[in-house]
């Protein structure tokens, strides 16, 4: 029976997001909010669980209805995938909890729809076929949506609506790309895919090539890789703090599916097809770093900022990815974790910060003293410092970890630059941020008032995060074994095919 702990990341949410919608919990919104945040915690001891117990095994393949692969639809949990599961449970699990302060009672249906989307990133995490691949991003997409109009206005309502038509038009190309692909290899199955890729002759290798630059389209899309990026920052900042700090994960997925695509698909053993997309996401990405840094510099709101890191970081972690390599991809393993760690603190820490600013809320400009200056103040500089990089925090061990892994690249002379002047980028425009948002302030009668302190349930969502960083510094060791078991199990091409299409026999 324990296989079946491979469906409960995907099952639990969506029953949880159904028994939400019904009676008692639909009306009673205490009891809503209870169950949310009780069924929120199950999910992340059910993905801890089912991490420990892959890592310590080989992978868990759990195909629904018995049908095996490449015939039916299987899931497939092994170390990557779980740690993106458990890493996504407990983000959602945060914002839920910090959503029972009061912002989940600002638009219908909250709390459902973010089990929903938990539903769908675990699912495209655990997926082990690009079709499903496809149906979780709409699952996803779908909720994601709605939670955008979430105490919406006109301007959510004008970001909302380019995204919703960008994702509308990269479904339409994923969709033709998997036709290409089913068409020429006859499997969306990932391990048979990279089974069949090397055996293709004559023109079958040009229209495999065509799906799979397809791809590279949809996933630089949902990841927000340049010059498909535009839709981020004011999608990011024009959401709810509490859902674009939900959203955070969400481009990792873009980021993930690349990861999976392109290292077992056409990675080393896909013949004329081996590393075809690397030349295209080594580009793009150096590129969306340096476009993601301007952002940074340019930003006028915290907000604004805090989703041009994102950018910063999804240009960071695509590098990585076109290098191809097992190290590159341990440190980034580790600084996906950790990015997406600290940009949700980012964006819970701008809604406090708004909340008791008054009229100015998180521009970067001169206005009234925050109410707790000292919470909020050392949270900022915590979550300020691992995001630049400064030890003894995450981010220094991520990033010392990425430059060492590329040192020995050719491609290091390029990256190297690039990377370290975004870096200094960032510590400029988050200096500039802390000194208006806590330094500079306005001494008017009318500025007088303070603001109201913080909810306590925000706060230990807060801190819940925050903590996440030290953490990672402090078990250094085990944490960096893992990332590198993770990547050597990824690049170990032959024996996942083995694990999922032959049961590991």
């Amino acid at each position: 029976m324990i296989q079946h702990l491979a469906s409960l990341p995907i099952l639990i949410p969506m029953l949880t997001g159904v028994i939400l919608l019904m009676p008692p919990c639909g009306k009673n919104l205490y009891i809503r909010r209870v169950m949310s945040v009780i069924m929120a915690v199950i999910t992340v001891l059910i993905s801890a669980g089912l991490l420990v117990y892959v890592n310590d095994t080989t992978p868990l393949v759990y195909a629904i209805g018995d049908w095996s692969a490449p015939f039916g639809i299987v899931l497939v949990a092994d170390r990557l995938a779980t740690l993106l599961v458990l890493l996504t449970s407990l983000l959602g699990a945060v914002v839920v909890l910090y959503s029972c302060a009061g912002d989940d009672k600002k638009g219908s249906f909250f709390h459902p729809l973010v089990h929903f989307l938990i539903l769908g990133v675990n699912g495209a995490f655990l997926t082990g076929d690009v079709f499903n691949l496809f149906v979780f991003f709409e699952v996803l997409l779908i909720a994601s949506y709605s939670l955008l109009m979430h105490a919406g206005d006109k301007h959510n309502t004008r970001a909302a609506l380019q995204y919703v038509i960008l994702n509308l038009i990269g479904s339409s190309v994923f969709l033709i790309a998997l036709g290409v692909l089913y068409g020429v290899l006859g499997t969306l199955n990932i391990a048979d895919l990279a089974q069949k890729v090397p055996l293709l002759t004559g023109d079958d290798v040009y229209l495999a090539k065509i799906g799979g630059l397809l791809l590279i389209v949809v996933f630089a899309l949902k990841g927000a890789l340049l010059p498909l990026h535009l839709w981020l920052p004011n999608t990011y900042a024009s959401a709810l703090p509490v859902v674009a700090a939900l959203f955070a994960i969400m481009t990792k997925v873009g980021v993930y599916a690349m990861l999976r695509v392109y290292t077992v698909i056409f990675g080393d053993n896909a013949g004329e097809l081996a590393h075809m997309a690397q030349p295209w996401l080594w580009g793009l990405a150096l590129a969306t770093i340096v476009m993601g840094a301007i952002g940074v510099l340019a930003s006028q709101d915290f907000r604004k900022l805090v989703a041009n890191l994102v950018i910063v970081s999804v240009g960071t972690l695509v590098a990585l990815v076109a290098l191809q390599n097992v190290a590159a991809t341990a440190a980034l393993l580790y600084y996906l974790v950790h990015s997406t760690i600290v940009c949700a603190v980012l964006f819970l820490l701008a809604d406090l910060v708004a909340l008791q600013r008054g009229k100015v809320a998180d521009r970067l400009v001169a206005g009234r003293a925050v109410a707790q200056p000292f919470l909020l103040g050392i949270s900022f500089v915590i979550a300020a410092l691992t995001v630049v990089g400064m030890p003894p925090l995450s981010g220094f061990v991520g990033k010392i970890w990425i430059l060492k892994s590329t040192l020995d690249s050719e491609k290091a002379m390029l990256f190297w630059p690039i990377y370290l002047l975004a870096s200094l980028a960032v510590l400029v425009a988050i200096s500039r941020a802390g000194t208006s948002l806590f330094w500079d302030h306005k001494h008017k009668d009318s500025d007088a008032i303070k603001g109201v302190n913080a909810h306590p349930l925000k706060v230990i969502a807060l801190m819940t995060l925050l903590i996440c960083s030290p953490l990672m510094v402090i078990f250094a060791g085990p944490v960096s074994e893992f990332m590198l078991a993770t990547s050597e199990q990824l690049f170990d091409i032959n024996s996942g095919i083995n694990d999922v299409l032959h049961g590991g026999q």
